[in-house]
């Protein structure tokens, strides 16, 4: 009796959907990684995910890869000056062993991940600061090898806008070439690892797509060992199609293995510092919502259509409920972005990409 009941609601959510277009709804019970032919993962804080066992739940159903959104950072993993806090990225690795789960190394070097240690020692001394790199990463990489799938080595390389390198601590002390060596450090420690470099604004800003993709190339003909580019997609509404699915066939064209590393759509807008977001929604209505979980799909569809099966290393969503996201502290914004309602349950969106990945 109670398959029937339930087969017949499948089919008269079915012919709605046919009649309507409707996605708001299931395909069936199955969770997210089961529509995917490639890993689909969420960005997690080990500590916020074994005190809450909903959020614990959410990432064993639908995720089969996962990454750390802070606890594997340099500030987090060397605090103060020659000692490594290796708690919270052992608790991850753990994790993600006993749940069958893919971790993704994020991230080697950042500007913004950098501690104000290193800063005050690099202020008098560059030497010291270009073999902190080395022993760092290959302290770091090595205690992980075989353990983290994949690590993004450079985060965040590019200026904002445009396609110049970002002046940081590192260009301005260490030049461009840190980033190359980066790659060779992260490359020695462990040899089978996948090598990224992520960044933002890639998908929307043709000028920084541009010089990311004249980066990848005098890294390669340099015989740097980069195996994947990483897309952060923070996404806006009215980003259109056409463009995204430009850049990402763009991206794709280098050969290198493609990750949408940070995937969230927001329906407010932002400069991209910090506190710099417009409220321009204050409220979200079942309208936006369903454009939302339509934009989802079409993210869905352009990775499955213009990205190579061989160069498919995954879609994760960044703090994926709308409880945990970190665009609304960040921008200091009361916005949506995420496939999981602040109740936790899924949202039009959750269902939309889930179509956009069926289909």
């Amino acid at each position: 009796m109670q398959n029937t009941i339930q087969m017949i609601k499948t089919l008269l959510f079915l012919i709605l959907a046919l009649l309507t277009g409707c996605v708001s709804k299931p395909l069936d019970d199955k969770g997210l990684k089961e529509f995917a032919s490639f890993p689909i993962g969420g960005a997690i804080e080990i500590s916020q995910v074994t005190k809450d066992s909903a959020l614990r739940n959410i990432i064993i159903r639908n995720f089969n890869s996962i990454t750390a959104t802070s606890d594997m950072k340099m500030y987090a993993i060397a605090p103060t000056d020659s000692v490594y806090n290796w708690e919270k990225a052992d608790s991850l690795v753990d994790f993600s062993q006993r749940n069958d789960l893919r971790l993704f190394g994020h991230t080697l070097v950042w500007h913004s991940g950098t501690p104000r240690w290193v800063f005050q020692k690099a202020s008098q001394d560059s030497v010291w600061l270009s073999n902190f790199l080395k022993i760092y990463i290959q302290d770091y990489v090595g205690r992980y090898k075989g353990k983290v799938a994949a690590w993004d080595v450079v985060n965040e390389g590019l200026e904002t806008q445009g396609g110049a390198y970002r002046e940081t601590l590192w260009y301005n002390k260490l030049g461009k070439k840190y980033i190359a060596n980066a790659f060779r450090y992260a490359h020695e420690a462990d040899p089978d690892a996948d090598l990224f470099y992520n960044d933002f604004n890639l998908e929307r800003d043709t000028a920084k797509l541009n010089g990311v993709l004249r980066m990848i190339e005098e890294l390669k003909a340099d015989e740097v060992p980069i195996t994947g580019l990483g897309v952060q997609m923070h996404l806006r509404m009215d980003i259109p199609e056409k463009l995204i699915r430009e850049s990402v066939r763009k991206m794709a064209a280098t050969g290198l293995k493609i990750h949408f590393s940070e995937l969230d759509i927001i329906f407010n807008t932002h400069d991209d510092s910090r506190g710099g977001g417009e409220q321009i929604y204050s409220v979200v209505t079942s309208e936006m919502l369903e454009q939302q979980a339509q934009k989802y799909e079409i993210v869905a569809k352009i990775y499955r259509e213009e990205v190579p099966k061989e160069q498919q290393f995954g879609i994760t969503f960044w703090d994926f409920t709308d409880r945990d996201t970190w665009i609304n502290p960040f921008f200091g914004l009361n916005d949506w972005p995420t496939i999981f309602n602040k109740e936790l349950k899924p949202k039009p969106a959750y269902y939309g990409f889930q179509k956009g990945l069926a289909e």
